[in-house]
């Protein structure tokens, strides 16, 4: 059989036929002429390369067995039609889709709760999270390979709309025992005197302790050790290899349990936002806005309690 040639028309006849017994009522019920069924009919009929209707005892149509195959491709192809139209509408109303939310390294202690929220509270839409470190992130906003963002600082590029959602501060962390512990405040010469250990170039934690340390040392040099994660440097300070300019969003266990301290000193915490970003060039999907609104909603309800 040619199915190449086959169209919806031919086989939305066949059935108005096989409903109906005749090829005025099928016409009627088409909008169509009985010729123009027949035609229909009988184009479908040259394509199966048999008799797919013949006239009972009355004559009254009925399908044969091949004709009786193609009634059952034809139901299967309405229903799934049918389940695209749905899908359609419900993608282009915000309903359903999917929607890439990428999160800076630092959000991870958040990142997996405030999708579980979107998912019970848009359960239609599937939300795809994506952690790298500030760099991979814009990197990845800029390849148009997500769909919204939350960072601390919004880039320069690719242009943003950036949206915020929520405090975010910054502490200098030590182990309980460090010898600046308790102390206050703990003055800048102090501070410099120490070794800090921090996340790799391109971080955006490293960028804000680097601006600290030059502000307050006005050009003085300071010692620092890198480390690749949060965790890592967590517990090189509770080990007492150093202090650590660090996100109060990653460190709140510890410094609930005791393991770690937040040092006090003159400008500290440093109070910055999480913001939500999205391309200012492009429009947002349905679903994307959806998502959009329910993070704004929550008023940074979905960070860590500091």
């Amino acid at each position: 059989m040619r199915l190449d040639a086959l169209t919806l028309r031919q086989l939305r006849s066949l059935r108005a036929v096989a409903e109906t017994g005749s090829l005025t009522a099928a016409a009627a019920a088409m909008g169509l002429t009985p010729p123009a069924v027949h035609s229909q009919l009988r184009g479908l009929e040259d394509l199966a390369g048999c008799p797919l209707m013949e006239r009972g005892e009355h004559g009254a149509f009925f399908a044969t067995p091949e004709g009786r195959a193609l009634l059952q491709a034809e139901a299967e192809i309405a229903t799934a039609l049918a389940r695209a139209g749905r899908e359609i509408a419900a993608l282009r109303q915000g309903h359903s889709g999917t929607v890439v939310l990428g999160v800076v390294s630092t959000g991870k202690y958040f990142a997996p709760g405030l999708v579980a929220r979107l998912l019970r509270l848009l359960p239609d839409v599937e939300v795809t999270l994506r952690i790298g470190n500030r760099d991979a992130t814009i990197a990845a906003l800029a390849g148009n390979e997500l769909d919204l963002a939350i960072m601390g600082r919004p880039p320069r590029e690719p242009a943003v709309i950036a949206d915020p959602v929520g405090p975010h501060p910054h502490i200098i962390i030590a182990a309980p025992d460090h010898p600046l512990a308790g102390q206050d405040p703990v003055t800048p010469g102090e501070l410099l005197a120490e070794t800090f250990l921090s996340r790799e170039s391109g971080s955006g934690t490293r960028i804000l302790m680097t601006r600290l340390l030059d502000r307050l040392g006005e050009g003085a040099p300071w010692r620092a050790v890198e480390m690749g994660t949060n965790e890592t440097i967590k517990q090189a300070v509770i080990a007492g290899l150093g202090i650590a300019l660090i996100s109060q969003h990653t460190v709140t266990e510890e410094l609930r349990s005791g393991r770690l301290v937040a040092l006090s000193a003159i400008g500290l915490p440093i109070q910055r936002s999480w913001y939500l970003l999205r391309r200012a060039d492009r429009e947002m999907t349905p679903a994307t806005a959806r998502v959009h609104h329910q993070i704004e909603a929550m008023r940074g309800a979905f960070l860590p309690s500091v």
